[in-house]
């Protein structure tokens, strides 16, 4: 402990380079980010103080652009919509995307911390409304820790040879920010990277602790709209009717039918009927009734299964109502949909090294994959094949932990106006993990 307050005393004053200090890198590194941390977290409290919704992250990215300018970053901007790519080159070696999402949710927050937003922005719908925003999902701390070891590269350029892209991304929240990024010829244009990683808050995991799942690890995300039709009536005389509410209804019922009949039950999927909109009075039968769904899998082919086992039902039930085939449902499946996140096993393995070194690996967890969407994913997913991992950092302390416990509730979720970053342990263990992962690839360490 002597030893690393002595090596951040001489960093903060500047006496001497790392490159002079015959230290392992792991001590090295500590010093950097503790002389660090006041300035890291200065610009957490900025960004989560100033959170902007999906496709409006104008300053959100101007700020990372100046970020990384400042450090000796080549930055594009408006790359993708908002999005930004920085590129450091430090010699001949491999190339690593390291991705961070910009946007905020449209979540009036109910944390009460002293650095809470009470930011309000146009919703973008050209009504002129107004909506509370809120990093709900902790893209503030993904940045964060993405800005920390930009700095940390920097100064332990002596350690590494090769290339880094800093991408910010924006537009994560609607699943639309990473293919943006990608059709404007992201890879093309910056060149295709040896590796691509990323990291996403967790609100379950203490804070000091990461997380890693081989294989899929988040789900393919899809929506679908159903307009089933029928002939409306009197109330009072349903016979005259095809009434749209009870078909719409026996569809529901039999969509339940499609995971538990027709998938592998080792391929998990599953299927939610979120709304069901229609009629608008007591005694009169609709003509029309709307159904929303999301659909999650892992697999392509039970995503495709999913939605084939839709289509199957409603044309079902259409004709067993008498319907003609012209008023059969009408079933769209979303053009934008997330893809399942599928993390590298060998490209995990290295992860994992490299996180025992720089944080013990007391501190390192295995996680379960969960049915929540990322399309970080589509970075691994493109003809170039990049092995992909996304890393869960905690956030939690156990003291909020138990406080919930205690009260017999459930903590916080993502996504949660009441939830937030523990910043302290969650800034210093995401710098210190991503950046020895970094120069351990680089170096070809960890194999």
């Amino acid at each position: 402990m002597k030893k690393l307050q002595l090596v951040t005393a001489i960093l903060s004053l500047g006496v001497l380079s790392l490159s002079f200090i015959k230290l392992p890198l792991k001590e090295k590194l500590d010093a950097i980010v503790e002389k660090d941390y006041d300035y890291l977290s200065e610009f957490y409290k900025h960004i989560h103080q100033n959170p902007e919704i999906s496709l409006f992250e104008k300053e959100t990215s101007k700020k990372l652009a100046e970020e990384l300018r400042k450090i000796g970053f080549e930055v594009t901007e408006n790359f993708g919509g908002y999005g930004i790519v920085g590129v450091l080159e430090n010699g001949k070696g491999p190339t690593i995307l390291y991705r961070t999402d910009m946007d905020a949710l449209p979540v009036k927050e109910k944390t009460e911390l002293s650095y809470a937003s009470s930011m309000q922005m146009d919703n973008g719908d050209n009504t002129g409304t107004m909506v509370s925003t809120m990093h709900a999902c902790g893209h503030d701390m993904h940045m964060t820790t993405w800005l920390g070891t930009a700095r940390a590269l920097k100064e332990l350029s002596s350690e590494w040879k090769g290339k880094v892209i800093f991408i910010g991304q924006p537009a994560e929240e609607i699943g639309k920010g990473a293919k943006l990024m990608l059709d404007a010829g992201l890879y093309e244009k910056f060149g295709v990277p040896d590796y691509g990683i990323g990291l996403h808050c967790s609100p379950n995991l203490f804070a000091g602790t990461v997380g890693f799942g081989k294989g899929y690890t988040m789900a393919n995300v899809e929506s679908v709209d159903i307009t089933v039709k029928g002939v409306g009536a009197h109330g009072a005389a349903p016979h005259k009717s095809i009434d749209p509410v009870v078909l719409a209804s026996l569809i529901v019922m039999d969509l339940q039918t499609v995971v538990s009949r027709s998938i592998d039950p080792t391929d998990p999927a599953v299927l939610t009927v979120g709304a069901i909109q229609g009629g608008t009075k007591h005694n009169i039968i609709p003509d029309e009734v709307k159904l929303q769904l999301t659909l999650r899998s892992y697999s392509d082919k039970a995503k495709n299964q999913l939605v084939e086992g839709i289509k199957r039902i409603c044309k079902g039930q259409a004709i067993a109502a008498g319907l003609s085939e012209e008023m059969f449902p009408e079933v769209k499946v979303s053009e934008s949909y997330t893809p399942a996140n599928y993390n590298d096993p060998a490209l995990v393995d290295k992860f994992i090294a490299s996180s025992n070194d720089a944080i013990g690996e007391e501190n390192v967890v295995d996680s379960a994959p969960l049915m929540l969407g990322e399309d970080f994913s589509r970075y691994g997913r493109t003809k170039e094949d990049v092995p992909t991992v996304l890393m869960w950092l905690g956030t939690v302390t156990p003291e909020r932990i138990a406080s919930f416990e205690d009260k017999g509730a459930d903590l916080p979720g993502l996504h949660s106006p009441y939830y937030y970053p523990q910043p302290d342990k969650s800034i210093r263990t995401g710098v210190k993990v991503m950046t020895t992962a970094i120069i351990d690839m680089m170096q070809g360490n960890k194999q």
